[in-house]
């Protein structure tokens, strides 16, 4: 392992920094050093995240590009990307509009802790107990935030705070013998489990109940009637923002809302080709409505539907030799979205495997309305999620003894787009790697990229265009969605600003890249090399990779 340079060592101590005010982060990545700790969203924990963006902004604008390896300038890229756009973030307190968020709230904080931290020990239960008496004051600090919002106008959109609200009643109204924390939390003994439901009963419940209160009351009287963030006191800027943060680019949103319905209509030529080959002429609505209503093409049950995600994963795993010379070793798992969550979760999602591989990468498929989850939607859904998608890119990435921990753990919040882009990307190589099993399959991957074209059109639709919420449901049911998912989605888009323009703007990058290589090449390109070298430096921001890695696929000499 080479001799950490001056720049991985200030990268790494800002990466010591950043999983103690990051608590959360630390026990995802396997770090228990703060399995006691939760976030804290008060004024102090904000100032003192605010200190390190500075800090570390500033630390990079310092570096000059003298004398500095290819890795090194791009940890001081990402350094300087992440500072700058935190900043920004802080100074137009987003962190107040954040707060209320059916999918990634306070509210769904301690559940999704329990995939990730163990009280199977004496230890370690003390240390998950000490979490939830933490809890009260956590959520008592996401209250004030809740009133600050109210005093600045920033609020949620009022689905947003009823999709929260009725979450957050779901979960209150379950008893307390089947409450989800204590459900799955890991525990050696029958009694520690009551232990901890005891915590819950007498704290975590009147912390939720009490912000639940806070919600219902003022707070959605004083939610936004419009769904779009042009609605919010600021909000072109704020938008412009988030497109910043989730793209690491400044783009129109105009611009953008065309080159999605130019993606759209190539996507649609393609689908046009199979359903006429299956007999339905052009009709590709009249197609996907036979394969919704194909007995062998709807999962018979929640336990069906994840065998088909792990044999698709086995599968994908036999083939990527074929494109790939690196493999990672850290294992992926299959386990369906939770109950509590599942009407308001994505068809699927990933969580990265834990730093010393222990922990598996965790694929959580949403089993929610069976009847719409076909097997010829899962399959790239799996190969985005899964492999060759999400858990080959970040597995290969935090194994990667080569670079610093800060890249191979904090990397990917300012490459968001290159991560969705490298998922998206992935359901096309899927298609070269043979994965498909039938054209119906390959009908449910270009569904899935009409999908990802249309989020750049209902985005900015309705961030930008002032669209309303049933033109992007429209829009999005144009493109192959089911109802379900395209209300799911919508509401999704709604609460995550600019988060969906990232899978295509990702993938146009890799796909331009690989194109302009290739034709450099000619027949020397390797695109196994050219997949090893994407992948091989972690992530970072489009404009980096863009500038790097034509350089790292060498031209023939």
């Amino acid at each position: 392992m080479p001799e950490p340079s001056a720049i991985d060592q200030l990268a790494d101590g800002f990466w010591e920094r950043f999983l103690e005010v990051s608590p959360i982060s630390a026990t995802i990545n396997g770090d228990t050093r703060y399995d006691d700790r939760l976030p804290d969203p008060s004024p102090a924990g904000r100032a003192k995240r605010r200190q390190l963006a500075q800090d570390m902004r500033d630390a990079a604008l310092a570096i000059p590009d003298d004398g500095l390896s290819v890795e090194d300038r791009i940890t001081r890229d990402v350094l300087r990307v992440i500072g700058a756009i935190f900043l920004v973030q802080d100074d137009q307190r987003i962190d107040t509009l954040q707060v209320v968020d059916q999918m990634g709230g306070p509210q769904t904080m301690l559940p999704q802790l329990c995939q990730f931290q163990a009280a199977d020990t004496p230890e370690r239960l003390e240390l998950f107990l000490a979490r939830l008496h933490a809890y009260p004051q956590y959520m008592a600090d996401n209250r004030e935030l809740l009133r600050e919002a109210r005093a600045s106008g920033l609020t949620a959109p009022r689905i947003v705070a009823e999709r929260t609200i009725a979450q957050l009643q779901r979960m209150l109204a379950t008893p307390i013998d089947e409450a989800v924390v204590p459900s799955l939390i890991r525990v050696a003994r029958d009694e520690d489990r009551e232990a901890i439901r005891a915590v819950v009963r007498d704290e975590v419940y009147p912390a939720d109940a009490a912000f639940l209160e806070a919600l219902q009351g003022d707070y959605l009287a004083a939610s936004r009637t419009k769904n779009g963030l042009w609605s919010a006191p600021n909000g072109e800027t704020l938008y412009g923002t988030q497109i910043l943060r989730w793209t690491t680019l400044q783009l129109e949103p105009r611009k953008v809302h065309e080159i999605g319905l130019d993606e759209l209509e190539a996507i649609e030529s393609e689908r046009r080709a199979i359903a006429r080959g299956a007999g339905f002429g052009d009709d590709t609505t009249g197609y996907r409505a036979a394969l919704a209503s194909d007995p062998a093409n709807v999962p018979a049950s929640r336990d069906t539907l994840i065998a088909r995600a792990v044999e698709d994963i086995d599968r994908a795993l036999a083939k990527a030799p074929s494109m790939f010379r690196r493999i990672p070793r850290s294992g992926c798992v299959v386990i369906p979205v939770e109950e509590y969550k599942e009407r308001d979760a994505p068809f699927a999602y990933y969580y990265p495997p834990s730093a010393d591989t222990t922990r598996p990468g965790t694929y959580y498929v949403n089993t929610f309305d069976l009847p719409s989850r076909t097997y010829s939607r899962l399959a790239s859904t799996t190969y985005h999620e899964a492999i060759p998608g999400h858990h080959f890119q970040i597995s290969l990435e935090s194994e990667n003894q080569s670079l610093n921990r800060f890249r191979r753990f904090a990397a990917r919040y300012a490459g968001g787009a290159y991560v969705e882009g490298w998922g998206l990307y992935a359901e096309r190589l899927a298609d070269e790697m043979g994965l498909y099993r039938n054209e119906a399959e390959r009908f449910g991957m270009l569904d899935a990229q009409a999908w990802r074209a249309a989020r750049l059109v209902v985005d900015t639709g309705m961030h930008e265009l002032r669209w309303t919420r049933q033109q992007s449901i429209d829009l999005l049911l144009s493109a192959g969605l089911t109802e379900t998912d395209a209300v799911i989605e919508t509401d999704r888009y709604i609460a995550w600003p600019a988060q969906a323009l990232t899978y295509k703007t990702g993938q146009r990058e890799i796909e331009r890249l690989r194109r302009e290589i290739g034709a450099r090449d000619g027949a020397a390109f390797d695109l196994r090399e050219f997949h090893d070298q994407l992948l091989g430096h972690g992530s970072m921001p489009l404009a980096t990779i863009a500038q790097e890695l034509p350089n790292w696929v060498s031209a023939p000499v």
